[in-house]
C-alpha cells in the first residue's frame, strides 16, 4: 500500500455523491421514472472489492463542539421519549450501507456485513460518516447525556461500500461502472450491498449515498435498480438519502420547481439522483432545517422525494476505535464543520422505519413506508418536491388509526419544528394559596361576629 497522505477533511455530513457516467453541459432531456430491469440483479457477487485497492489519504475524524446535557433540535423534533413508550425497535435488523461502522459501546453488537472497499469485515470506517448514521438509527441512552438513536433495541449490520479515503491500485473503474462517492465505491457494488443486506436478513436498509447525473446524461444503474426491486419483493424497507447540492459536488444543480401541467414533476428534473429515484420502491428522505422545521437549501429536490426528516443540529457516535465519544463536527484544516445533510436525514426515517416494524410486525415493506408517508407531517399542499409528502412523525407513525384500504396521503398539517419548552404547571400551587386565602377571610369574618357578644367566664382556681 502506497502512504497515505493527510487530506482536507470534506464536509462528509453532506450526503456522498459523484456521477453516475458524468456530468453534462447539454440541454436537459425529459425524464420519466426509471424502469426496473429484474434481469441485471446480479444475485452472488464476492463480498470484496472489485479490484485492488489501497489507502490513498488519512482517515477522518471528528470533534465535539458543543453541549450534549440537553437534547438537540433535530431529537426534540422526533419526540423519541413518546415514541419509545410504544416501541424501541427489538428485533429489527438495519443494514447500515455506508462507509462501514466502527463497533461502539452504545450500538451494542454490531454485525459484519461484509467489505466492497478493502480487506475488512465492514466494521472499520474512515470516513467518519457510517458511524454517525449507524449512532442515529440505534445508539443506545446513557445517563451520561441527552443523545441516544431512533431505534436503541434495534440491531446494526454494517456494510463498507465506498470510501474517500481509498483508491483503485490501477486507477481502473470496475466496468466503467458509476461511482458513489469521492473515493473507491461504484452503484454496482452498492448493488451487490444491497443484496448482501436482504441475504444477511436486514428487516430496514438505510443508504445515506447518492449518485448523481444531469438529465442528459445516459445512465447505467440498472444493477442498482435490480437490486432496490430485489430487497422490496423480500419485505425490505429501503431508506435513501435524497442528496445535497454542493458547488464541487455531482449534484451541482438544483431541480426547478415544477411546471404548471405538470402534476407528477418529472418533466422539470434536471438533476437526477440514484438510488433516491427508484421511488416507490425506496422511501427517499429530504432534509429540513431542525431548528425551525423548513427545507433545507442544500437538500435536492425531486419528484421520487417521499419524507423529509431533519439534516442539521447533528450528534452522533465517534468512529475512532475504542472511543466511546459523542461527536458533532468534522475536524478540517479551516476548523470544525457541523455534520449537516440529507446523509443524517436518512438515518431517522430508517430508525422510524425500525420502531413501525416491531410494533406493526404484520406489516409489509409497502405498508410500513405508506404508515410513514400518511403521518407525516406537510403544509397540507399535497406532495412536495422538496419534502415530499412532509416531516416524518415517529409517534404518529407508531400510534395512528389509519383505515385499512387508506393509501398514503399526505396530512394538513404544519411542519413540525421543535415544540418551546413546556412551561411549568402551578395550577395546584394557586389553588392552594386561594384557598388558604379563602379560609383565612371566612375565619376572620367569623371572629369579627363572634368576638364582641361572646360571654367572659371567670374561672375557677381548680381550673387553672
Amino acid at each position: 500500500m502506497s502512504r497515505a497522505t493527510p487530506r482536507v477533511a470534506m464536509p462528509v455530513a453532506l450526503t456522498l455523491t459523484a456521477t453516475l457516467l458524468g456530468l453534462t453541459s447539454s440541454p436537459a432531456a425529459a425524464v420519466t421514472p426509471p424502469r426496473v430491469d429484474s434481469s441485471a440483479l446480479i444475485r452472488s457477487a464476492p463480498v470484496a472489492p472489485p479490484e485492488p485497492t489501497e489507502q490513498s489519504h488519512l482517515c477522518n475524524t471528528a470533534t465535539l463542539t458543543r453541549s450534549t446535557a440537553k437534547p438537540t433540535a433535530a431529537q426534540s423534533m422526533m419526540n423519541l421519549d413518546e415514541a419509545w413508550r410504544f416501541s424501541r425497535g427489538a428485533g429489527q435488523r438495519v443494514a447500515v450501507i455506508d462507509t462501514g461502522v466502527t463497533p461502539h459501546p452504545r450500538l451494542g453488537r454490531v454485525t459484519a456485513g461484509g467489505d466492497y472497499v478493502s480487506g475488512g469485515t465492514g466494521l472499520e470506517d474512515c470516513d467518519a460518516h457510517g458511524t454517525l448514521v449507524a449512532g442515529i438509527i440505534a445508539a443506545r441512552p446513557s445517563s451520561s447525556d441527552a443523545f441516544a438513536g431512533v431505534a436503541p433495541a434495534a440491531s446494526i449490520i454494517g456494510i463498507r461500500q465506498s470510501s474517500s479515503a481509498f483508491k483503485a491500485k490501477n486507477n481502473r473503474r470496475d466496468d466503467s461502472a458509476p461511482s458513489v462517492g469521492s473515493g473507491f465505491g461504484s452503484v454496482r457494488t452498492l448493488a451487490h450491498a444491497i443484496v448482501r443486506a436482504v441475504d444477511l436478513r436486514a428487516t430496514v436498509i438505510s443508504i445515506s449515498e447518492v449518485a448523481c447525473a444531469s438529465s442528459a446524461a445516459k445512465v447505467d444503474d440498472r444493477a442498482l435498480g435490480a437490486a432496490i426491486r430485489y430487497a422490496y419483493e423480500r419485505d425490505v424497507v429501503v431508506v435513501a438519502a435524497a442528496g445535497n447540492v454542493t458547488r464541487d459536488g455531482a449534484c451541482r444543480s438544483q431541480n426547478p420547481a415544477p411546471a404548471a401541467g405538470d402534476p407528477a414533476d418529472w418533466g422539470s428534473v434536471t438533476t437526477i439522483a440514484s438510488p433516491a429515484w427508484y421511488s416507490p420502491y425506496v422511501l427517499t428522505v429530504g432534509s429540513v432545517d431542525a431548528a425551525s422545521g423548513a427545507p433545507s437549501d442544500f437538500s435536492l429536490h425531486g419528484p421520487w422525494v417521499g419524507v423529509a426528516a431533519p439534516g442539521t443540529d447533528i450528534v452522533s457516535l465517534d468512529s475512532e476505535k475504542g472511543s466511546s465519544r459523542l461527536v458533532s463536527a468534522q475536524r478540517s484544516e479551516e476548523g470544525p464543520l457541523p455534520l449537516i445533510g440529507t446523509s443524517f436525514a436518512a438515518p431517522y426515517v430508517a430508525g422510524t422505519a425500525a420502531l413501525v416494524r416491531a410494533r406493526f410486525p404484520d406489516l409489509s415493506a409497502r405498508e410500513v413506508m405508506d404508515r410513514i408517508i400518511a403521518t407525516a407531517h406537510s403544509p397540507g399542499t399535497g406532495h412536495d418536491q422538496r419534502i415530499g409528502h412532509g416531516v416524518v412523525d415517529p409517534v404518529a407513525a407508531l400510534t395512528a388509526e389509519l383505515p385499512a384500504d387508506e393509501k398514503a396521503r399526505p396530512q394538513s398539517a404544519p411542519i413540525a419544528a421543535p415544540a418551546p419548552p413546556t412551561p411549568p404547571d402551578h395550577t395546584a400551587r394557586n389553588v392552594a394559596i386561594a384557598g388558604a386565602g379563602i379560609s383565612a377571610a371566612v375565619i376572620a369574618a367569623v371572629l369579627a361576629i363572634a368576638l364582641p357578644h361572646r360571654r367572659v367566664r371567670k374561672l375557677d382556681p381548680d381550673e387553672f
